[in-house]
């Protein structure tokens, strides 16, 4: 059975109907864009934004109001979600060194050294301390920010506060001091 891109949500409004064209071309770059910086490759960003609006074509939010938001969670639980897993891919490679496989040829330069430093911070922090990093990043208000994390907007700053300290405090204890 064939789908129209007519994509029915619930909303407090009964037939309401959005038309998933007009979100994706309203959100996708943006949204690829956060989740490039999050992962570092244009292909998996892409991906994972694909996926993210997949998910909301097959399985829309029963609350439609903000559906901005229900992608870009949705997208930095699928981009943080991968990260954790190159971190561990990561640790069973270093294991394998120990029984004389060569080293990973894709130590880089020292750009791409500190965005993989970066990206393993943010992956070890609480998701919504990393998506409010990443988000303001991206340059989203305060108010913008509590709309899409689902916050208070009174608590954001002082929740945005803490996000760059728990950042700067995991890097510290994984590197040293920052350049």
């Amino acid at each position: 059975m064939e789908r129209s891109n007519q994509l029915s949500l619930p909303t407090s409004m009964p037939n309401v109907a959005c038309d998933l064209d007009a979100l994706f071309a309203a959100y996708y770059r943006r949204l690829t864009r956060l989740l490039y910086r999050v992962t570092g490759d244009t292909a998996r960003a892409e991906e994972f934004a694909a996926e993210a609006f997949w998910r909301l074509y097959d399985k829309p939010p029963r609350d439609a109001t903000n559906i901005e938001g229900w992608l870009y969670r949705t997208g930095l639980h699928l981009a943080l979600d991968y990260l954790k897993k190159e971190r561990r891919r990561a640790r069973y490679e270093a294991l394998a060194f120990l029984f004389g496989v060569a080293p990973n040829p894709h130590q880089a330069i020292e750009q791409q050294e500190k965005q993989a430093r970066v990206r393993q911070v943010l992956a070890s922090l609480k998701p919504v301390q990393a998506a409010m990093l990443l988000l303001r990043s991206e340059g989203l208000s305060y108010a913008e920010l509590a709309a899409a994390l689902n916050l208070n907007p009174a608590s954001v700053g002082a929740l945005l506060a803490r996000a760059g300290q728990a950042f700067k405090k995991e890097y510290v204890k994984r590197y040293g001091e920052q350049d």
